[in-house]
């Protein structure tokens, strides 16, 4: 599937001199050493007006980034997750304010912790009930055990669960220690960046009656025609997936980091909607544009369009942002002016961020560096791909929404 340019970007409002600024910008990124390489892709009205590539997705062998090059989008299959949630929320197969231990007892007598060691927690009961709409929010009172900042983490590494689950941990065994362990807040009090898109996806799996990977496969990739999107990477796959990278903590250069970049050529037992799915460029820009045009894309229709424009409105309590919200910080995004809908980061107001961008914009990104954006004002969608962990170590998403909003010129 091409991703190459397909109009002048200056019959769709993009200057072309400008738009040459991304690759000249992050070019200086690979040429000394802090990536090994990326991949870009800008589109308006559903034109692609900027397509690269630059460096090498394997810098040990040589292999240069290529259009078809495969990545570990982490974070970025929180999105999808949330799509395949929403499809059956149109079925009619459940509402959003539904309890989850309907479907997953487990989750029927959490409690919250309160004060106390990792070792010697104190709980109290949940005075509300995990709703489905939690989950979707990040306002369910789970966390990451790798976030490291509060208790409860702790608590999650203890059992086992920090950036990997226990490799011999499905998907359905994760949900029941999730539920056995201490929330971090009462539900739907605040928001917390956690494992909910993965209780999400188990969700999906009771709700369907399908594994969670057939489900996609059936019901988003096969009809986006996503023919590259999966759980693990072998074959032809595995020679085009690139490797993953973390910087030295001497030089900063990009330093392969392949104790965790293995896990993507082996099938996981654990079908992760948090973090699990490899990707190209064509596919996942596939996917915002069915965002983009109303949940429809070649006359296929995933969901209807007051359905994305629902999940892409500020869902957290009292319309408040991130900065007010979120518990134990955050590294992905600014907190400030953001709100969150069912799925996405959304920009209520982009002045706190110094970085321009649209009201009603909406994002999200993994922890190897990628980065999507879709704002439906200027019609404009962003892809970014690289694999350096963590992506909180250069400010390239900002710096790519400085390159692309100015180089918008109508």
């Amino acid at each position: 599937m091409s991703v190459a340019r397909s109009i002048d970007p200056d019959q769709i409002g993009f200057d072309p001199a400008r738009l040459a600024r991304i690759d000249e910008h992050f070019g200086r990124y690979v040429d000394d050493g802090r990536l090994a390489g990326f991949q870009v892709l800008v589109t308006r009205r559903g034109e692609i007006a900027h397509s690269s590539t630059y460096g090498l997705r394997d810098a040990e062998a040589g292999a240069p980034v290529e259009a078809d090059t495969l990545w570990r989008i982490y974070s970025m299959t929180k999105p999808v997750t949330s799509v395949a949630a929403m499809i059956l929320w149109e079925e009619g197969r459940f509402e959003l304010t539904d309890e989850i231990s309907r479907w997953l007892p487990e989750f029927a007598d959490v409690r919250v912790y309160s004060k106390g060691s990792a070792l010697k927690p104190y709980t109290v009961p949940a005075i509300e009930p995990i709703r489905i709409w939690h989950l979707l929010t990040h306002t369910a009172g789970l966390t990451y055990g790798f976030m490291q900042t509060s208790v409860v983490d702790g608590i999650y590494r203890a059992a086992g669960y920090d950036l990997y689950p226990p490799l011999d941990v499905d998907l359905a065994t994760a949900c029941q220690a999730f539920g056995e362990l201490p929330l971090l807040f009462q539900p739907g009090s605040a928001w917390g960046y956690s494992v909910a898109t993965d209780v999400l996806g188990r969700l999906v799996e009771v709700v369907s009656g399908q594994r969670l990977d057939d489900f996609f496969a059936d019901r988003i990739f096969r009809p986006l025609g996503m023919t590259d999107t999966h759980w693990w990477a072998e074959g032809d796959a595995a020679d085009r997936l690139a490797a993953l990278y973390a910087p030295d903590p001497r030089t900063g250069r990009a330093a392969r980091f392949d104790k965790l970049g293995a896990l993507a050529y082996e099938k996981p037992l654990l079908l992760s909607g948090g973090g699990g799915l490899i990707t190209s460029a064509a596919d996942y820009h596939r996917f915002t544009q069915m965002l983009l045009r109303g949940g429809e894309l070649d006359g296929v229709r995933v969901l209807g369009p007051r359905t994305v424009r629902f999940m892409t409105r500020n869902h957290l309590p009292g319309g408040r942002d991130l900065a007010a919200l979120s518990v134990g910080g955050f590294a992905e995004t600014t907190l400030d002016g953001i709100g969150f809908g069912l799925g996405f980061a959304v920009i209520d107001d982009p002045v706190p961020s110094r970085v321009p961008s649209s009201v009603g914009e909406y994002y999200w990104g993994g922890v190897a560096s990628t980065a999507f954006w879709v704002d439906p004002a200027e019609e404009v969608t962003a892809l970014f791909f690289t694999q350096l962990m963590p992506s909180s170590t250069h400010p390239i998403r900002p710096q790519l929404r400085q390159l692309v909003y100015s180089a918008l010129v109508d």
